[in-house]
Parts: structure tokens; C-alpha cells; sequence
């Protein structure tokens, strides 16, 4: 089976995530700044999903596109990467409607961690059933910015209790570190078109 239709499925998953998202954010009653200012936890919680989610589709577009076929595995792998990512609307309303609060930023922290070692899981499906030659495997190397991110991950967890905008700091720094797409499978995919 080709990676095709894993990636229009994935596509819409994460086009409804985001929809869910902007859905959540209640349309104010009053016609003042004051009242916008009162959505700003919640604004700013759906633009660090958005940037999130936005992360996840563009790397995972990248990803699929150094091979040329999945099987079961991956199916079943990008799946559990799916379910996280479909709790990401939840934790972002909730995180926003309440400030940033302890709890829901530690959820949000615990579902982004999630995600990224399900998103790890999926990379290494598809490396192992690419086998030795595996393109995605030589664009990772040793996937630092991965290792890194689940690590991070762990620590704003558990910041979230200490002071709940550390962990909400450590969430955008890893949003930084991945903005950019990983240009070591870009320049594979450019390669691999000529």
C-alpha cells in the first residue's frame, strides 16, 4: 500500500483538529478592548496548538514522503499518533479557559509528550520497514531534536506544579525548535525527486 491515503487521512485529522480549536473560541458579548482581553488565555493557547499542529503536518508530510509504502504497523502507528493529536483541541480549551492553571497546563504537556513519542514510534515503524536503506533513517541521524523534545516534554510536566509558565515557556521553546522542517528530509525528498 502506498503512503497516499495515510497521508490525506492524517490530513483531515489534523484539519479537524484545528477546526475543533477555533470552534472553542466563544465570540465575545460587548463591544470593547476589555472584552478581547479577556480571550487572551484562550487566543493564546489556540496559537501555540495551531503552531503545534501545524508542526506535526508539516513534518509528517515530509516524513511520509521518504517512503514509498506502509503496511499495518505504520498504519497502526500513525493512528496512535492521531489519538494524541485529537486530544490536543480538549487540553488547549480547557489550558485556556483556565489561565494556564497547573493542572491543564501539566495535561497539555503530558498530551504533547504523547504525541511526540507516538510521532517517534511512526518514524521508527517506517525506518524499520524501509530497512537498512531507509532514506528517513539517514535524514535523522541520531533525531536529537526528537530525543530532546521528549525530554523537555518531561521537564515542563513536571514545572507545571512548580510555576506553571515555565512549563508554558518550555512548550514554546520546543515549538521553536521545530518550526522549521527538518531540512535533512527536504533535501532527501529534492534528491529523490530528480
Amino acid at each position: 500500500m502506498t503512503s497516499v491515503r495515510l497521508e490525506a487521512f492524517s490530513d483531515a485529522v489534523i484539519a479537524i483538529a484545528i477546526t475543533i480549536m477555533v470552534l472553542e473560541i466563544k465570540v465575545p458579548h460587548g463591544t470593547d478592548w476589555g472584552v478581547l482581553r479577556s480571550l487572551l488565555p484562550v487566543f493564546l493557547s489556540y496559537l501555540m496548538s495551531f503552531v503545534y499542529l501545524g508542526i506535526y503536518w508539516n513534518n509528517h508530510h515530509h516524513m511520509l514522503h521518504t517512503t514509498e509504502r506502509v503496511n499495518g504497523r505504520v498504519l497502526w502507528a500513525n493512528l496512535h499518533l492521531l489519538f494524541w493529536l485529537s486530544l490536543i483541541p480538549f487540553v488547549t480549551g480547557w489550558m485556556g479557559e483556565n489561565n494556564f492553571a497547573p493542572l491543564p497546563a501539566a495535561l497539555y504537556g503530558v498530551t504533547l509528550l504523547m504525541s511526540s513519542i507516538a510521532y517517534s514510534i511512526l518514524q521508527s515503524t517506517i525506518i524499520r520497514l524501509d530497512g537498512g536503506s531507509s532514506s528517513l533513517r539517514k535524514a535523522i541521524g541520531r533525531d536529537w531534536k526528537g530525543k530532546s523534545s521528549i525530554a523537555l516534554y518531561a521537564i515542563a510536566i513536571g514545572f507545571a506544579f512548580v510555576n506553571h509558565w515555565i512549563a508554558v515557556g518550555i512548550y514554546v521553546l520546543v515549538a521553536l525548535l521545530w518550526i522549521v522542517p527538518d531540512k535533512r528530509i527536504e533535501s532527501i525528498e529534492r534528491t529523490d525527486e530528480t
